[in-house]
């Protein structure tokens, strides 16, 4: 989806990973709104600041108990979020 800031790709992606815990599902969903090289840039950004962490080979997970609960979305974003 052209126009999105890096921190709203970011909060996308969180709440994709809130709901789809293999990082394959995760691609696959968001496909339509993110380019395979920024849903990757985006997940390496979240473990690099302790977001998200991984589980296994495949499996991602928010790191509330590190970072708290998820980011606020923004009126801009409810309907991408809502339609993962």
């Amino acid at each position: 989806m052209p126009g999105l800031s890096m921190s709203d790709r970011l909060v996308v992606l969180q709440y994709a990973i809130n709901k789809y815990d293999s990082e394959k599902m995760l691609k696959e969903k968001l496909k339509d709104v993110l380019s395979s090289k920024e849903i990757e840039r985006g997940i390496d950004t979240l473990l690099g600041t302790q977001k998200v962490r991984r589980l296994g080979a495949e499996g991602l997970q928010n790191n509330v108990s590190h970072t708290g609960d998820l980011p606020e979305v923004p009126e801009n974003l409810k309907s991408v979020v809502d339609s993962l």
